[in-house]
């Protein structure tokens, strides 16, 4: 199979996999308070190229809808995951990082959205300072913990806080919560988010337990660039 064509199916099985769980159909009459879960993914100089957004109900942690914007003109720099934006695919927005935020929270403010959920999420936070109004919750700060997630082996060198000391990035996490081992993160931002959504689901913990998870408010300045996702290495994700 081509690389082309291996695009092509991801893609596709990504479409499916919308259509079963419901995100693609229309919900512009839900108005219960929805969260999202928001990923971003960045360039070759540390400039947000993408961002995947998952609106979903708080009630079942179930997706009800889903957007994507490709930022123009930081795609056209590059980066360690380029080839995985797929600017021309059906569904995806192509602009300038003004109008796609503004867009996007237009978006947000239709499923009354004010907490936002990230893997690793002081990383998103930083690099969309425009949305510090938001509540950002960290989803890491309970899957990496063993008091949360019951699908951390006990041979699993962890600290005394019950934190694993490394292997706790998403593509890791996801595996160990689905028993798939042959999982692979995609790195392209609205899938990405997708799976940090199934990483919620599969934790089976109520959204009011995620408020020890709260990402402190910063006034000023960036945190350093630790892993995307995870631990401590030089790009965004394990």
């Amino acid at each position: 199979m081509s690389i082309f064509s291996s695009i092509q199916a991801a893609w596709l099985t990504y479409i499916r996999r919308k259509e079963s769980c419901g995100i693609m159909r229309d919900n512009t009459a839900y108005k219960a308070g929805a969260f999202a879960v928001v990923d971003t993914e960045t360039n070759w100089d540390d400039e947000v190229m993408s961002i995947g957004v998952v609106a979903a109900d708080p009630a079942t942690m179930e997706g009800i809808d889903s957007r994507y914007y490709i930022i123009d003109p930081e795609y056209r720099v590059g980066g360690m995951f380029a080839n995985e934006l797929r600017p021309e695919e059906e569904g995806v927005i192509v602009t300038d990082r003004k109008q796609a935020l503004q867009e996007i929270r237009q978006w947000l403010d239709t499923y009354q959205v004010r907490k936002l959920f990230a893997y690793n999420a002081s990383f998103d936070r930083n690099h969309l300072p425009e949305y510090r109004d938001y509540e950002w919750y960290d989803i890491m700060r309970l899957a990496a913990y063993r008091q949360y997630n019951k699908a951390i082996p006990d041979c699993a060198d962890c600290y005394k806080t019950g934190r694993m000391k490394h292997g706790y990035g998403v593509e890791n996490i996801l595996r160990m919560l689905s028993n798939n081992s042959r999982y692979k993160e995609t790195h392209n931002a609205v899938f990405d988010a997708e799976d940090e959504l199934q990483i919620m689901q599969l934790l089976g913990r109520a959204l009011s337990e995620y408020e020890i998870a709260a990402v402190p408010c910063r006034k000023t300045g960036r945190q350093t660039n630790t892993n995307r996702k995870g631990t401590s290495l030089i790009h965004k994700r394990l």
